[in-house]
């Protein structure tokens, strides 16, 4: 009998904005700027990608190819997107190491 798999998707377990936070955190900590960006797109996706972009001012095609693993979105479109789904981006100055 042949076991049978199927593609995990976080999005299935991004259901509340607690476990969003949670996930956007934990990939920041990481580090890892393709994960981040992924992310950013499995919280867009789990709240809906098209309302997401349209509140964005941004394309659904250039969400979905920006916030994938490997995407590259620009300065603006993470912005934008971050904006939209509750989010600001900033920076903190941390101790020199």
């Amino acid at each position: 009998m042949a076991l049978e798999t199927r593609t995990w998707d976080p999005v299935e377990r991004l259901s509340s904005p607690e476990a969003q936070d949670a996930y956007l955190e934990a990939a920041f900590e990481d580090g890892d700027p393709d994960l981040i960006v992924a992310a950013i797109g499995d919280i867009a996706r789990a709240r809906g990608m098209t309302e997401i972009a349209a509140s964005a001012n941004v394309s659904r095609e250039v969400m979905y190819k920006s916030f994938r693993q490997g995407g590259n979105p620009t300065l603006s479109t993470l912005s934008q997107v971050a904006r939209a789904l509750g989010y600001k981006l900033t920076f903190q100055h941390t101790a020199q190491q």
